[in-house]
């Protein structure tokens, strides 16, 4: 019988990864860096722990969103009073607040619990293509979701 291994907080270590989502739909990336933050790409993935890795995101204001999605989806927020519901066309405040739309798709992905917040700290969003982590050495993450030409 072979034992369940389970990682100890001791032994888990973090690297810096860096993500350009300049081009790339919205969706695909923010699945990506969930799956980053969370640790499912290592072989020692242990659910109750943080096993996910540092990211930063760079771009994050020319990201894509794929087929009429720019104009018939929406962002809704309530002010909490009676009929205080506001809702923005999601390219507007794509164009408005890029690393705030970003964080809120990735922060859906994750648990809602301290884990999951806890995971979110990680996550290092930046508009345009500079970011102050280069002393972190963050190492440029590949993979290969479908590109989307600008229109």
């Amino acid at each position: 019988m072979h034992k369940t291994y389970m990682a100890k907080k001791e032994n888990i270590e973090k690297q810096w990864y860096l993500i350009d989502a300049a081009g790339l739909p919205l969706g695909r990336v923010a699945s990506e860096v969930a799956r980053l933050l969370k640790g499912k790409h290592k072989p020692t993935y242990t659910p109750h722990l943080d096993m996910g890795d540092y990211i930063v995101v760079t771009n994050a204001s020319k990201v894509v969103l794929t087929g009429k999605k720019a104009k018939q989806k929406f962002y809704y927020r309530h002010s909490g009073y009676p009929g205080g519901l506001k809702k923005m066309r999601y390219d507007d405040f794509l164009a408005r607040w890029p690393e705030r739309a970003f964080y809120l798709a990735v922060k859906r992905m994750l648990p809602s619990s301290r884990l999951g917040r806890a995971m979110l700290r990680k996550l290092k969003i930046y508009a345009g293509s500079q970011h102050p982590h280069e002393a972190q050495k963050p190492v440029q993450w590949h993979f290969k979701p479908k590109r989307v030409a600008e229109s």
